[in-house]
């Protein structure tokens, strides 16, 4: 059996005829994997992942253990989450952001509380590998989606050494600590994410995600207040939630809108910048819910219905990151 080196451990390459529960049970006795079926790691799969990139190549070091980064390693965890070699970019782009100081990685991976790395994909990358920004695209069914998340939950298990009881602390957890990827649509009433933040093509977002709370707009549902008094409520809920009564620093906020929403905001005549304006100001300037309006991030994503989710940002300090990503 040969052996590869993903963060601070060794990792195996079984042979191509390796009984399957065998190769199951010795990786999850090594705890390389997440408690689910993973792909038997061999060295074909390997180097189909990798291609001509050089294994060694070092990105840095991953908390809380600070394992090494190197494309070998993110190699590895793609194939185990049953990664096409397309993905592979986008799943090391993710991985490169949430190194970022202002992401808090450390602070992430060891709290008791909740959080996980959420990331969403932008522009036509996304769109190649067939990435859901359409119904249920929180949700099961989407093979990209699926094994994306999956590899970068991975690759913090196994290069950051977040594994249960070691790095990570968490109390309880959360479902989406088993991966989370998902891609922004597309809608003439808001610039995607990346591009209001300066980039062009195609870009990995990651953010600190504590949690997901649906938000109906109220009856009716006409104007923009409609719709978003609502997710309001459900930001300041989500904030006050998880700060255990503290006055915590304001930073971000994360508002997943469906078309059907945001035609009814683009109908009134309001912009984004307006929309996110109404929720600063309505949230109040002693507190109010972010930094400032435009860190109230409106991303436009799903399939049909009324339904909004926030996205709650980790209360004990984070700001999401996007790398750029080269087309596929």
């Amino acid at each position: 059996m040969m052996i590869v080196t993903v963060g601070d451990r060794e990792a195996p390459l079984f042979a191509d005829d390796a009984n399957w529960d065998t190769a199951q049970a010795v990786l999850l006795d090594a705890e390389l994997a997440d408690g689910l079926p993973v792909v038997v790691p061999t060295s074909a799969r390997l180097a189909a992942m990798l291609g001509r990139r050089d294994a060694a190549e070092s990105f840095g070091f991953m908390p809380p253990l600070f394992g090494e980064l190197t494309a070998e390693a993110v190699t590895y965890c793609c194939v185990l989450a049953g990664c096409r070699p397309a993905e592979f970019p986008v799943v090391l782009q993710a991985a490169l952001a949430t190194l970022q100081p202002e992401f808090n990685l450390l602070g992430i991976q060891t709290t008791t509380g909740t959080p996980t790395v959420a990331m969403l994909a932008h522009g036509p990358a996304a769109e190649a590998l067939g990435m859901n920004a359409g119904t249920n695209c929180l949700g099961p069914g989407n093979r990209a989606n699926a094994c994306i998340g999956r590899a970068l939950r991975l690759v913090l298990t196994n290069v950051g050494g977040a594994r249960p009881l070691v790095g990570d602390m968490a109390t309880m957890g959360q479902p989406a600590k088993y991966g989370m990827a998902f891609a922004e649509g597309t809608h003439p009433w808001a610039d995607p994410l990346h591009v209001r933040r300066g980039l062009d093509g195609s870009a990995v977002t990651v953010i600190g995600l504590s949690g997901t709370i649906e938000v109906l707009p109220e009856a009716g549902a006409s104007t923009p207040e409609q719709v978003l008094r609502p997710a309001l409520t459900a930001m300041q809920g989500g904030r006050e939630a998880g700060s255990g009564g503290r006055r915590r620093e304001p930073g971000e906020q994360f508002l997943l809108l469906p078309p059907e929403m945001a035609d009814v905001i683009a109908q009134a005549g309001w912009s984004l910048a307006e929309a996110q304006s109404f929720l600063w100001r309505e949230s109040g300037s002693d507190y109010p819910i972010a930094r400032a309006p435009a860190d109230i991030h409106i991303i436009i994503t799903g399939g049909a219905g009324v339904k909004m989710t926030c996205l709650v940002p980790w209360a004990g300090g984070t700001l999401c990151v996007t790398r750029r990503l080269a087309d596929t």
